[in-house]
């Protein structure tokens, strides 16, 4: 499991994005969201959702990336790639 306070790995994949400052003005404003301080950054950045299980050989043995945070992986899935490693 990691955690990637700051995007700085999701960063080296290039799996991140900024918001276009229009879009930082309607969560500002609008929707009173200040992405600058939920992050402690003020970057108005994100990481692209992704799940990769890597063995403890460096093998990826299941990549997954979708900008649409709605859509996740199935568990199966994910399960499926944990037994790939046995």
């Amino acid at each position: 499991m990691l955690t990637d306070l700051g995007n700085g790995v999701a960063r080296s994949y290039g799996l991140t994005f900024t918001f276009p400052e229009r879009l930082q003005e309607v969560y500002r404003n609008d929707l009173r969201i200040d992405l600058r301080r939920f992050n402690g950054d003020p970057s108005w950045e994100l990481a692209v959702p992704a799940t990769y299980i890597v063995g403890p050989d460096g093998v990826v043995a299941y990549a997954e990336a979708d900008p649409d945070y709605t859509r996740r992986p199935e568990p199966t899935e994910l399960l499926a790639g944990l037994e790939g490693m046995g």
